[in-house]
């Protein structure tokens, strides 16, 4: 079924919307009104199928079920909007993006029960590819929800046997779609689905710690290719656009996110069969380090002229970052020069670390990527380390062999003094240590960030 030219010409219009949406995306001046672009150009083609009908043909069946669906979609995105956490802000794209993999899974098995026996090859293809990598987004996206939230162990998970069971569900996923086009039954199609939930479970059991967030990454291409493959088959030039669009944009948010950890996807996705993936985890060192209580960190930055802060998801799990800048705020006012040194995996995913901070009204000029201010470290008199761990430890560099070994780090060890807030010695997502912790320049104030934070600026004020 071809819809009338004026509809393809609204779906034309929503998908320059979502081009201009992720234009905007692309700078914190531009991002709420791209957002916003991108928001309406969804809404209205949702809307569009509601306003036309093709002539003799009754193609909109079920509208009350349509509408209540809607609406229970619409309240349920809503108070999930309103009511997360900013920090949890990588679990919800996780589930918002399991969702959207699914309901292309959904929909391509409703169009092989309906209209299986009149498509060609290619839309058969289509079919079969819309079906096996919707499930495997939808399944590897519940996982990595229940890692990032704590549900489950944030290790790795791997077996004897993890290797030949993925391999033969996914050999076996590509006989069936060569199946599904020559004969294009439904109990194909259903199988198809179940080896993709198979595989989707298995390609993220053995992704540890800091290498989720990638993972995310990649399951949103993964849904957005499904979404433009249904669009092919359903002739919908809106989703062909905008799964386009997802697909493309999220690879390049891979490939950016390994580049950034100097890993490339493959170690990300298999590493831990090796031992080469990041841990989750691991047990607190009983080395001896220097510690100090609030009073002496206060005089010791109380005298720095500059100051590099380097903040991680631990300070936004703390909610720290109020006091944080208002920290700065007074250090800056007497005299010091102040900045925040952003890594590009800080949070957890790209960008979240600079919302979490915006949230707390720091001006954007303070933030500082990677390469801006890597070589400013040396001229430091004070780092002061919130909440992160892997993203400074020079294991990174030092240690062949490491999980982070090659991955670009903060160059916070060329400081003339280094502190570190944390709340104990337990070692970062990497699951190693840090050396950094056991320098003679690098001083420990222990206890959670948001009340150590608290002491510290009064403290400082005190001075």
């Amino acid at each position: 079924m071809i819809a009338p030219t004026w509809v393809q010409l609204v779906f034309l219009a929503c998908g320059v919307c979502f081009i201009l949406a992720l234009k905007g995306l692309s700078g914190p001046k531009t991002a709420r009104n791209g957002n916003l672009i991108g928001a309406a150009g969804a809404v209205i083609a949702v809307a569009v199928p509601f306003f036309y009908k093709p002539d003799g043909v009754d193609h909109l069946h079920h509208v009350p079920l349509i509408l209540a669906a809607i609406a229970i979609g619409t309240a349920g995105g809503v108070y999930g909007a309103r009511k997360v956490q900013m920090t949890q802000m990588p679990q919800m794209v996780a589930l918002f993006n399991g969702v959207g993999g699914g309901a292309a899974a959904l929909v391509a098995l409703l169009e092989l029960h309906e209209h299986g026996d009149l498509f060609d090859w290619f839309p058969l293809a289509a079919t079969a590819f819309t079906i096996v990598v919707g499930s495997v987004s939808f399944a590897g996206s519940v996982i990595t929800f229940a890692k990032l939230q704590e549900l489950m162990t944030s290790r790795p998970v791997v077996f004897p046997g993890l290797p030949v069971i993925f391999g033969g569900s996914f050999i076996a996923a590509a006989v069936l779609s060569v199946m599904l086009v020559n004969q294009p039954h439904l109990w194909i199609g259903v199988v198809l689905a179940l080896l993709g939930l198979v595989v989707g479970v298995l390609l993220v059991m053995p992704v540890g710690g800091a290498d989720v967030p990638i993972v995310i990454s990649l399951l949103n291409a993964f849904t957005g290719l499904t979404v433009a493959a249904g669009g092919y088959v359903l002739s919908n030039t809106v989703l062909l656009i905008g799964g386009t669009l997802v697909g493309a944009s999220g690879t390049f948010l891979t490939l950016l996110m390994a580049n950034a950890m100097g890993r490339s996807v493959a170690n990300i996705l298999f590493g831990a069969l090796k031992g080469g993936s990041t841990l989750g985890g691991g047990e607190a060192s009983d080395r001896p380090v220097k510690s100090a209580g609030p009073e002496d960190v206060a005089i010791m930055l109380n005298y720095a002229e500059r100051i590099i802060i380097v903040p991680g998801y631990g300070l936004a799990v703390a909610q720290a970052q109020h006091s944080l800048r208002e920290l700065v705020d007074v250090l800056s006012e007497r005299g010091a020069k102040v900045d925040y040194a952003i890594h590009p995996v800080a949070g957890r995913m790209p960008g979240h670390m600079n919302v979490l901070l915006a949230e707390a009204q720091v001006p954007y000029e303070q933030l500082k990527e990677m390469d801006e201010i890597n070589g400013d470290f040396k001229d430091a008199d004070v780092v002061l380390v919130v909440g992160a761990n892997d993203v400074v430890n020079p294991a990174a560099k030092t240690t062949p062999g490491a999980p982070i070994y090659g991955m670009p780090i903060l160059n916070a060890d060329e400081a003339k003094q280094v502190v570190f807030l944390k709340r104990s010695m337990r070692p970062g997502f990497a699951g190693i240590e840090n050396e950094l912790l056991f320098e003679p320049n690098t001083t420990l104030l222990f206890g959670d960030a948001k009340d150590t934070m608290s002491k510290l600026l009064n403290a400082v004020k005190a001075l």
